[in-house]
């Protein structure tokens, strides 16, 4: 008895992986895009055409890459949280330097989109797709920057070796805040870029 009492008091209480704010944050994100979400939908019940025929001028590879840039940029910062955790910070970095290069080939990659649409004269007015196209993808474009940056200031600090088994705090709420990234666009992509 007593020593399966030993190990209750061993076990650590289950707690939210980063920091509440950012967690509050992220919760905002996510309510502030699902009303742009449902905007959108809501919208392309009015004029299904429109919609059908501005979709098909998206490119849906350059949007599949991006999907699987995303969701590799997630699994290389769970990789590197773990590494973290067990106190290999130069393995947690170069985890998250594989994801810092997963998130910039997304972010060249829209900025091609971005500047094909551009020369192509599309901007918010063009019709409604096009400005809830340009909204939602570059409200998340800039995300992905902000996340970035995140996980910039992050790669410095665990090459330092400021994070290890027992302080890794803010490295999880970075990851929580890409992984909320990458959720989004796993939503995203398939709303505007493929469903007719």
């Amino acid at each position: 008895m007593s020593k399966e009492m030993g190990k209750a008091q061993v076990m650590e209480p289950p707690r939210l992986a980063g920091d509440l704010a950012v967690w509050l944050i992220i919760l905002a994100e996510l309510l502030a895009f699902g009303i742009l979400f449902l905007s959108y939908a809501f919208a392309r019940t009015f004029d299904v055409a429109l919609f059908n025929a501005s979709q098909r001028t998206l490119d849906l590879n350059s949007g599949a890459i991006n999907t699987a840039l995303l969701i590799t940029g997630s699994w290389c910062v769970v990789r590197a949280v773990q590494a973290v955790k067990q106190d290999a910070s130069a393995t947690g970095a170069r985890w998250l330097l594989a994801a810092l290069a997963c998130g910039s080939g997304f972010v060249g990659i829209k900025l091609l989109e971005f500047s094909d649409k551009a020369q192509a004269g599309i901007d918010l007015s063009t019709n409604t797709f096009y400005m809830f196209y340009l909204l939602l993808t570059g409200f998340h474009f800039f995300h992905v920057l902000a996340a970035m940056v995140f996980l910039t200031i992050l790669l410095v600090k665990t090459r330092s070796g400021h994070y290890g088994q027992h302080k890794h705090h803010a490295l999880e709420t970075g990851a929580a805040f890409w992984h909320m990234v990458d959720l989004l666009w796993i939503v995203l992509f398939p709303l505007v870029y493929v469903m007719r």
